[in-house]
């Protein structure tokens, strides 16, 4: 996600389009331990990143610590079973490559599992550039407030019917429309590798001014451990939403060198990056305690620093935007157009995806929606069910009921906390 996600791209071995990853071409060379490291990092920490701190304040901070190191490990734990799942299918004689997430559907569940999938990829690519629209929307129309005055900023009503966040999305609208025109992601590349290195010196940024504030904050802000059961179903959304990757964990495994000790890397690279994201989330909200607003740069003041930072963010996550929707337009081009260009689908999805952010006021609790709902299905949900498909004659009652487990367990999580997202988006709302 650079706050942008990975996802889906074609296979040259496969004649229409699938989920696969657009940042990670089919290699010439096969990826050492170290580029592997390095390409799950990129994959996997994006925007929800941005949303922690809030999420901290609502569920306190050794709560919010202690069940997002739980959902890494769940994360891992389900990303392990696709790749596990993969190789199983792949050693019956006469077994099709099987590329990516969309694929593993089809050979488990058929046509099924692919629709399946399918919708789960739309739903969260599309989901992660709503949340960009909001994220850009709300720090522009930030930024516009402090610089200027109240009646100045009342301008940008239009008889009630328009806020300033929305004149910013409609501002972004022709020029997305433009990006989202590039038929191919080879054009794309350059936005990528800005994209990853403004995330990286961002993140640095503001952690970094986060304890500049907590240093010199006298009294300190009061923080709270624990912040109450009820807000676990939302903790939990957030922090599905940070670590989803798993439509990219198949073509990941393909181009490690050493597949044999994929699975320590992909374990080495969660576990950074579950101390890095609770490092951030702890940082910002010792630094600012209940104060703490939903996109944490909105906390660093107005200075050129805290500005350059806002704004470099949201460059970063414009460029992002149609790499996200690529995966979209390899779906439904493959559904609508036989996986011909689609000029009309894709300027239509734009379109939708932007009245989509006009309807939400808040960032973390829209990424609390996403990760509640698809997220939930896509990382945990359907890993743990192909895998019990799979492997339910060769395993015993004890992996059985673990995989079920899950699969209860991401449901029951999935309803509830798509529910309790939805209920704070409404509160928030009125």
């Amino acid at each position: 996600m650079g706050f942008n996600k990975e996802a889906a791209s074609s296979s040259h071995s496969i004649p229409f389009p699938r989920e696969d990853t657009p940042l990670l071409s089919k290699p010439k060379h096969r990826s050492s331990q170290i580029k592997t490291f390095a390409n799950i990092f990129i994959a996997v920490v994006g925007s929800g990143v941005l949303g922690l701190p809030y999420t901290f304040m609502k569920s306190g901070w050794l709560f919010g610590i202690v069940t997002l190191f739980c959902i890494a490990f769940l994360t891992y734990y389900c990303m392990m079973l696709l790749v596990h799942t993969r190789r199983k299918l792949e050693s019956f004689n006469g077994f099709t490559e099987i590329s990516s997430f969309g694929d593993l559907g089809f050979a488990v569940c058929g046509p099924l599992g692919r629709v399946a999938v399918d919708v789960m990829i739309i739903l969260s690519q599309a989901g992660f550039c709503v949340s960009y629209l909001i994220f850009i929307a709300n720090t522009l129309a930030h930024l516009l407030n402090n610089s200027s005055s109240s009646s100045s900023s009342s301008s940008f009503e239009i008889l009630g019917l328009t806020t300033p966040k929305n004149w910013f999305i409609w501002g972004c609208f022709p020029f997305q429309l433009g990006l989202n025109s590039i038929p191919t992601l080879t054009h794309m590349a350059p936005l990528s590798i800005f994209a990853d290195a403004v995330q990286l010196g961002s993140m640095g940024v503001v952690m970094g001014e986060d304890m500049l504030v907590y240093l010199k904050s006298r009294p300190r802000p009061a923080v709270e451990a624990f912040g109450g059961w009820n807000v676990l179903l939302y903790c939990v959304g957030v922090c599905v939403y940070a670590f989803e990757g798993a439509g990219l964990v198949l073509p990941l495994e393909s181009e490690a060198r050493d597949k044999d000790k994929f699975g320590r890397t992909l374990g080495l690279s969660m576990g950074f990056i579950s101390l890095l994201y609770g490092g951030f989330g702890l940082l910002g909200y010792l630094a600012f305690g209940d104060q703490t607003r939903d996109i944490i740069t909105m906390n660093i003041g107005v200075g050129l620093v805290s500005t350059c930072v806002q704004v470099g963010i949201c460059i970063n996550l414009f460029f992002s935007f149609p790499l996200m929707m690529h995966p979209v337009y390899e779906v439904a081009e493959r559904r609508v157009s036989e996986g011909r260009y689609c000029l009309w689908l894709r300027w239509g999805m734009v379109l939708g995806v932007s009245l989509v952010a006009m309807l939400v006021p808040n960032f973390a609790d829209f990424i609390s929606l996403v990760g509640s709902s698809v997220c939930v299905a896509l990382g945990l949900v359907l890993p743990a069910l192909f895998h019990l498909l799979v492997y339910k004659a060769d395993m015993g009652r004890g992996g059985l009921m673990l995989d079920g487990a899950v699969v209860v367990i991401g449901i029951v999580l999935g309803v509830s906390g798509t529910w309790t997202a939805l209920v704070e988006i409404a509160a928030t709302k009125a």
